[in-house]
């Protein structure tokens, strides 16, 4: 039987959850703002990244998608600009952790929930690669005789949303959790800052090479 048109919704399900503990920027920043602030602030950052998924599933439901990625102009502002944005904000966090050695200061900047809900929400939508998932995992598990292919989009869309956003609540209360019980041992918590800085430095260098 099929719902809205979807086949093979346990596979959907499954591959799903699979690209959402799969390691990338949006984990990286979960990860990073967990440590540094918190479960509450980690949570929120899980919900930034949901409330910007919400737009690539909009955007690949109405077809704004398909224009992005046919248009090679719109597709490198977009990749760019998310490039250049995962660039900054690597390097904020490895000059903050330079300053943070030098000064003595706690480790990681104390940014306002509605900051970091913001921040997410770009690092999402600003993520071209987002796009080309949606255009090409979600068309395979649409009937071909689905009534309303549309419905079956947002369906699955959200569907796919609400479950990674579950993983990435989590995985948030999960870093925070470890962060807090490994605190004593001091240079953990600045060796992730590190790796964390390095990371979005690399995603950002990789995203710019996309073609």
């Amino acid at each position: 039987m099929e719902l809205f048109g979807v086949t093979d919704l346990w596979l959907f399900i499954i591959a799903g959850l699979l690209l959402n503990i799969t390691p990338g920027v949006d984990l990286l920043y979960i990860t990073n703002r967990s440590i540094v602030q918190g479960k509450r602030a980690g949570v929120v950052a899980a919900l930034g990244i949901g409330t910007g998924c919400i737009v690539h599933v909009l955007a690949a439901t109405f077809g704004l998608s398909m224009i992005l990625l046919s248009s090679s102009v719109a597709f490198a502002v977009v990749k760019y600009l998310g490039a250049a944005y995962l660039m900054y904000l690597g390097s904020t966090i490895l000059l903050g952790l330079r300053h943070q050695e030098r000064s003595g200061t706690q480790l990681g900047r104390i940014l306002p929930r509605i900051s970091i809900f913001k921040q997410a929400i770009l690092i999402n939508v600003l993520n071209p690669k987002v796009a080309l998932f949606f255009m090409a995992l979600l068309p395979q598990f649409v009937s071909p005789t689905a009534p309303h292919p549309a419905l079956s989009f947002l369906f699955l869309g959200f569907l796919f949303n609400i479950n990674g956003t579950v993983v990435n609540v989590l995985f948030a209360l999960l870093t925070a959790f470890m962060a807090k019980r490994l605190q004593g041992m001091s240079f953990l918590p600045r060796f992730l800052k590190g790796l964390t800085g390095t990371l979005f430095l690399a995603f950002g260098v990789r995203l710019a090479l996309l073609d």
